[in-house]
């Protein structure tokens, strides 16, 4: 059963203001076209204010100055974060410790924290070192010499290859494989012989890894993703990259080895990143990108190959006139061929 909050004790988690009645009691989110009076819904985006007005919510969580339109609000700085932690308040509960479940496999010498829950199937390797209150569902397997750090959560059929490294409140979602062999052959005549992928992978506290993304060990020594940095699903990062604090790397995004991309970068869906480049802090990378070299920071950049936003937008604006471009440019050529034999005959 959701809990029950009044108005002005989700300001007070939110720090937040409420505009009209304070005492009113919600259990819940709902969008603005279907929340009740026993829910709370939210408007991010200044375009659908109008929708305020035929929301039956019991609350609306808004910026500051909004239009009410007679209903309870709740003012905060950024409605989008005030939405995702009310969800967490009201929906994400602490996940009861279960210990160690029939027909999980442990192997020797496993250290295991206070509050743990291993589910049945999930394979621990020898060596390994499980933090507090981490959870590991069915069918992941956990290899030799791995350390897992607090509240981590490995889903279903994740996979953390040997000796890596998971900070704390680590989350890798179904499928999700970390320190898998980097793509490193030898050419040797007209095959290729496999190079052993001897290093790691460390991803620092607060580190997402979506659902069927990978992150290949490093050869050598290490494939580094730093705190608060965030793997949504079908993303691949290959051998030896470093990835700073705090990135957003989306969908079918591929990274190639060795590059180095720094903090509050944002990668969009399916960018494509040349190895050994460096990307600077705060770069955004729009959708479909080509990046064929480093990139410096504090830009944002579209297009293949990758360029300023503007000039990007620019290209776009001409290029469906090619055609017509083309067709004109064809008559000035004809034009002038016409000019310049009339003046040979004269």
């Amino acid at each position: 059963m959701l809990e029950t909050k009044t108005l002005q004790e989700l300001a007070d988690f939110l720090g937040g203001v409420v505009r009209g009645d304070a005492h009113v009691t919600v259990n819940g989110l709902a969008p603005l076209e279907a929340a009740g009076p026993d829910k709370v819904t939210f408007l991010a985006n200044p375009k659908y204010a109008a929708k305020v007005a035929e929301t039956k919510a019991g609350a609306v969580l808004m910026a500051s100055g909004g239009e009410s339109f007679g209903r309870n609000v709740i003012e905060v700085a950024n409605p989008y974060l005030g939405f995702a932690k009310l969800l967490t308040l009201f929906y994400t509960k602490p996940h009861p410790p279960l210990g160690v479940l029939p027909e999980a496999v442990i192997g020797t010498n496993v250290t295991l924290g206070d509050g743990i829950s291993i589910y049945p199937g999930a394979v621990i390797g020898n060596n390994v070192s499980i933090g507090d209150r981490v959870v590991i569902y069915p069918g992941a397997v956990i290899y030799d010499g791995v350390v897992i750090g607090d509240d981590s959560i490995i889903h279903a059929n994740a996979v953390v290859r040997e000796r890596c490294r998971l900070g704390k409140r680590c989350k890798l979602q179904p499928g999700a494989v970390v320190g898998s062999d980097g793509f490193g052959y030898a050419p040797d005549g007209s095959s290729y012989y496999p190079i052993p992928q001897i290093g790691i992978v460390v991803l620092e506290d607060d580190v997402e890894i979506g659902a069927n993304a990978t992150v290949d060990r490093a050869a050598l020594e290490t494939t580094l993703i730093k705190r608060g940095t965030k793997l949504d699903n079908l993303v691949m990062v290959a051998h030896n990259c470093q990835i700073g604090e705090d990135c957003m790397i989306v969908s079918q995004v591929g990274i190639a080895g060795s590059s180095k991309i720094g903090n509050h970068v944002t990668l969009a869906g399916q960018v494509g990143v040349v190895g050994h480049v460096t990307i600077g802090d705060n770069v955004i990378v729009g959708a479909q990108a080509g990046v064929p070299g480093s990139l410096a920071g504090n830009a944002y950049y579209s297009g293949s190959p990758a360029m300023p936003h503007k000039d990007w937008l620019k290209s776009m604006g001409v290029l469906p006139k090619l055609p017509e471009m083309r067709k004109k440019l064809s008559e000035l050529e004809k034009k002038i061929a016409e000019l310049e034999a009339r003046l040979v005959k004269e």
